[in-house]
C-alpha cells in the first residue's frame, strides 16, 4: 500500500509557526537566479504560493513590484502583516487571477511540488511576457542536528509524522515534480545550491516541526500535546542542522 501523504492544504492551521520556524532565504542564491533571469529591478515578479512570505520579503527589495499569490486566508494575514510591501493576491497556481503576458518572472519557494501539473506551467506561461523567467527554491535539510535529539525524540517526532501522513520533501525528493516539464513551453530546467548550517533555539525548531504539513494537519489539540511534550524531550538550547538550499530556474522557450 502506497504511504498517505499529508494535505497541502493544512499550513494555515500552522501559519504563526510556520513564520517563525522556517528559515529565511539566502541572498546570494537569490541574486544568482535573478541574474541568470536577466531581471532589472524595475521587473513585475510573483511569489507563487507565497505562504507567510517567507522569499516574498526577499524579493520586495529587489524588484518594482512583488505579488504574491496565495490561497490561505490565514498565510495571507501573517504575509500582510510582515511583508507590508508586497501586494497579496487571492488565488492559486492553476488560476492565478492577473492578466497574460502581465509579469517579467514568478518564483515559488517551498511550494512548487505540490502543485507541479502540466495546468499549473500552463498558466505560469499565460501571465509570463515572452522569455519570462521561473524560479524554484527548496530548503533541504539533512539529517544530523548538533547537539543530537534524544532517541526518545527523534521516535516521537517520527511517530507523529506517520500519523500525519508523509511530508511534502519525498515530493521534492523523488523529482516527480519535474515530469511536468517534459515538453512544456519552458526550457531545460538548471540548478544551483548553497550549503549552510541553520541554528534555531528551542521555540524556533518546535515551531518548524509544527509548521510541517505531517503535523499541521492533525487537530488542534493533538498539535498542541505534540508542542508540550516535544519541549519536554528537547532540552533549551540551540541546535543547529546543514541545509541544501536548491534553486531550479527557467524561462520561456522562444
Amino acid at each position: 500500500m502506497a504511504e498517505r501523504s499529508a494535505p497541502a492544504d493544512a499550513f494555515g492551521r500552522a501559519a504563526r509557526e510556520y513564520e517563525l520556524g522556517r528559515p529565511e532565504w539566502p541572498g546570494e542564491l537569490i541574486d544568482r537566479v535573478v541574474g541568470e533571469l536577466g531581471l532589472e529591478s524595475g521587473a513585475v515578479v510573483v511569489d507563487l504560493g507565497a505562504g507567510t512570505g517567507k522569499l516574498t520579503r526577499a524579493l520586495v527589495p529587489r524588484f518594482a513590484r512583488v505579488l504574491a499569490v496565495e490561497p490561505d486566508a490565514a498565510m495571507r494575514a501573517v504575509l500582510e502583516e510582515v511583508v507590508p510591501g508586497a501586494e497579496t493576491v487571492v488565488g492559486n497556481a492553476e488560476a492565478i487571477p492577473l492578466e497574460a503576458d502581465s509579469v517579467d518572472a514568478v518564483f515559488s519557494a517551498e511550494a512548487f511540488h505540490w502543485f507541479s501539473t502540466r495546468a499549473t506551467l500552463d498558466e505560469i506561461s499565460r501571465v509570463l511576457r515572452p522569455g519570462g523567467g521561473l524560479a524554484i527554491f527548496w530548503n533541504i535539510p539533512g539529517e544530523e542536528i548538533e547537539p543530537p535529539l534524544s532517541d526518545e525524540a527523534e521516535a516521537f517526532i517520527g511517530e507523529a509524522f506517520r500519523r500525519g501522513g508523509s511530508p511534502g520533501l519525498p515530493r521534492v525528493l523523488s523529482g516527480e515534480w519535474r515530469e511536468p516539464f517534459a515538453d512544456s513551453a519552458f526550457e531545460e530546467l538548471r540548478k544551483e545550491s548553497v550549503r549552510r548550517d541553520i541554528a534555531s533555539d528551542r521555540e524556533t525548531f518546535v515551531a518548524n516541526m509544527l509548521s510541517v504539513s505531517s503535523i499541521a494537519v492533525q487537530p488542534d489539540a493533538d498539535r498542541a500535546a505534540f508542542a508540550e511534550r516535544l519541549r519536554e524531550l528537547v532540552p533549551d538550547g540551540i541546535y543547529r542542522r546543514p541545509f541544501e538550499t536548491v534553486a531550479y530556474w527557467t524561462r520561456l522557450a522562444g
